[in-house]
């Protein structure tokens, strides 16, 4: 079985094999599993039920990475945003008085609106035509914003109303655990240890355990809720209403910029950009991520999109869909063993992110340090990501920054009609929305 899967997912020709495969897999999964509790908490504060919410996050995370896996063999894994979660919950429902069963019907309309963008090869395009700096500076970016999301799960960086962030308890227990998981994940690393972020999770998840910080499960196996409460359940009666295409729009926009700038950041730290530094079968990833969303409204639950978690399967030796069919299966698992997958506690998962975001930054080296118009963009989208908390306005940034440091150089045959087009587009949602 496993042989047949290495061929089927060409894992050789990709440069890795099976087991590894697996392991990214296991540990793409654990970093993200968080979302399968966290969703229905955030959703349910629109009056959405808990338990049909955890099964539809399990089966739309399984099915739009099943998606990635088979349709363009990356190691991607999908599941509902976090931030866009929050925005459709205190955002749309709470704060703009829409019901949960209209905002569903917005983000199902973005869905299609993204599958037919997909056939067209806009998003491909856009995709490909950002320039290979800046590529360099999103995936920097990306790594800088998971390490900080890192530091801030394990409570070593807390808000602090005088200075915005600062240092948490550093004596806590947890977060001795979160540096202890840290060192070790490094050291196994240094150690060229197969599975070492995932080794990591597991003796910290362990050790949390005998410590009280994570209580012991009462059962191994549940049998998952119904999802009958939210299956289906898109109301399109505001279908001619301003606030229902505001909020169509507000999700397209952020949906459509994160996933653009997960898939340019992963694949670019594991190397499989072309020589032209444009990204393979990118029409095929980007109808996944449209797929999941679609499928996503319909099950049930906020915009699906792809997770920079998946970064840590890719420091595994993640290379192909392999990776993501195994998280995928997981996701189903989850359904039956959720009692199991909840003692995994942030403190051992926060190292993880913190040790994939020192991975992903080192591919500054790359950027040419000589060019400013090429350097000075790269870094703009580096600190606006972790700073803003949104990938989506780090690449709006970059990319304002690249065009007109270009025009003003005299260097405006460096700045393509896309690009000039694209910066012409974010100042416009900057002064007039």
């Amino acid at each position: 079985m496993l042989s047949w899967l290495e061929r089927r997912f060409s894992v050789r020709e990709a440069g890795s094999d099976g087991k590894t495969e697996i392991l990214a897999g296991i540990t793409t999964f654990m970093t993200m599993a968080y979302i399968i509790f966290v969703n229905p908490s955030i959703l349910s504060n629109t009056g959405m039920p808990f338990g049909p919410l955890m099964t539809a996050t399990c089966l739309a995370s399984a099915l739009a990475t099943l998606c990635m896996a088979f349709l363009a063999n990356y190691p991607i894994a999908l599941a509902p945003g976090m931030g866009l979660n929050a925005f459709f919950a205190f955002g749309v429902v709470l704060g703009m008085g829409i019901s949960w069963e209209v905002a569903l019907a917005a983000i199902f309309l973005e869905g299609v609106l993204f599958i037919l963008l997909t056939m067209t090869r806009l998003r491909e395009s856009i995709v490909n035509g950002i320039p290979k700096s800046l590529k360099i500076g999103i995936s920097a970016g990306i790594g800088l914003f998971i390490a900080f999301i890192g530091l801030q799960s394990a409570g070593i960086i807390v808000k602090n109303d005088a200075v915005l962030v600062g240092l948490g308890d550093l004596k806590s227990t947890p977060v001795l655990l979160a540096f202890l998981g840290f060192f070790l994940m490094v050291a196994l690393e240094a150690r060229k240890v197969r599975g070492s972020i995932l080794l990591g999770i597991l003796a910290i998840t362990a050790l949390s355990v005998v410590l009280g910080v994570s209580k012991a499960p009462e059962g191994i196996v549940s049998l998952p809720p119904s999802l009958a409460p939210i299956f289906g359940k898109m109301d399109f009666s505001l279908v001619g209403s301003a606030n229902f295409w505001i909020v169509l729009f507000s999700f397209f926009f952020v949906d459509f910029f994160d996933t653009v700038g997960t898939l340019v950041g992963v694949t670019n730290r594991a190397g499989m950009l072309d020589a032209k530094g444009q990204l393979p079968r990118a029409q095929q990833a980007l109808l996944a991520d449209a797929i999941g969303t679609t499928a996503g409204a319909v099950l049930g639950t906020s915009t699906v999109t792809s997770y920079v978690e998946s970064a840590s399967g890719v420091e595994q030796g993640g290379r192909t869909g392999l990776t993501a069919l195994v998280t995928a299966l997981l996701f189903l698992a989850a359904l039956f063993f959720s009692p199991l997958v909840s003692i995994v506690p942030a403190c051992a998962t926060a190292p993880a992110l913190i040790l994939v975001g020192i991975f992903m930054m080192m591919g500054l080296r790359e950027l040419d340090f000589d060019d400013w118009t090429d350097f000075v963009p790269a870094c703009v989208a580096l600190l606006v990501m972790p700073f803003s908390y949104s990938i989506a306005h780090g690449i709006e940034f970059g990319i304002i920054s690249f065009v007109v440091l270009k025009l003003a150089t005299g260097k405006a045959g460096e700045a393509s009609p896309l690009m000039i087009g694209l910066c012409l587009v974010f100042l416009a949602k900057e002064i007039f929305v």
